[in-house]
């Protein structure tokens, strides 16, 4: 097949990455779709296809296994095409105290939020730099901004997703690629559920919806935005925890956190 630049996205069978291929398509990127769960995978790229005309690969992967990301990306060069958009999107949390927590989980927890993402970053962004072009973003989340006792993996994950794409994006400087972290706060997907924080403060109230999200990170990802907090109330949590001593910050976070 004909060398072609297209956008992936990982984490795309719904929520945030979901809209995000819509968006993507709207704007007429051609798409790389991944996910675990390829019937809905399917149904996206019918969809996609039938209102938007888009060209959409699909491909079925557990970026929270060992040497998954590797393997994704072989099949993309098997397939003839690059990558100039990469949306590391997918991640999961998981709630509980640390020492009662399943190992397995959080170690499979580890390997997508960090490890598949450092490594398709690897991977892919060479061939940006080559290009001269490149948008990478990566979906950490307000929760990278501190400590989280109950959700301790989780939150320390994705304090390594900002401080790793910060730091690439400057190394990235004159490249022509640019690596932005997109940081929303709670959203109505099905994450809380998943993490098993449905019944907390974290998710009381009105929450913004995958869509509202998606269409934030996008506009920043194109602008080449670095670090793109969704939300003025985060942007003043993020701020407020800069100012108040640490221990305080950890202890607020817990009550968040923690069930009602």
């Amino acid at each position: 097949m004909e060398n072609a630049n297209y956008t992936l996205i990982t984490g795309a069978s719904g929520g945030i990455g979901k809209e995000l291929a819509e968006i993507c398509a709207v704007n007429g990127q051609k798409l790389i779709l991944c996910a675990r769960n390829i019937e809905r995978l399917e149904e996206i790229k019918k969809e996609l296809e039938e209102k938007y005309k888009a060209q959409v690969f699909i491909i079925k992967s557990d970026l929270a296994q060992a040497n998954s990301a590797s393997l994704l990306f072989k099949e993309i060069k098997s397939k003839g095409l690059s990558v100039n958009i990469l949306i590391n999107n997918a991640g999961f949390g998981d709630f509980g105290f640390f020492e009662k927590c399943d190992l397995k989980i959080q170690l499979e927890m580890i390997q997508l939020n960090i490890t598949s993402l450092t490594e398709l970053t690897r991977l892919i962004l060479p061939n940006m730099v080559e290009q001269k072009y490149g948008r990478i973003m990566n979906v950490a989340s307000v929760a990278a901004f501190q400590p989280g006792p109950l959700m301790s993996v989780y939150f320390a994950t994705k304090a390594f997703v900002l401080h790793f794409s910060e730091a690439i994006a400057n190394e990235l400087k004159g490249t022509g690629v640019t690596v932005t972290t997109l940081c929303p706060g709670p959203t109505k997907t099905n994450f809380d559920k998943a993490a098993n924080v449905t019944n907390t403060a974290l998710f009381s109230g009105k929450l913004p919806g995958p869509k509202e999200v998606a269409e934030f990170g996008f506009k920043k990802m194109m602008k080449g935005k670095i670090v793109a907090i969704h939300g003025f109330k985060n942007k003043v949590l993020v701020f407020a925890g800069k100012i108040t001593p640490r221990r305080l910050v950890v202890n607020m976070t817990r009550k968040m956190v923690d069930k009602k």
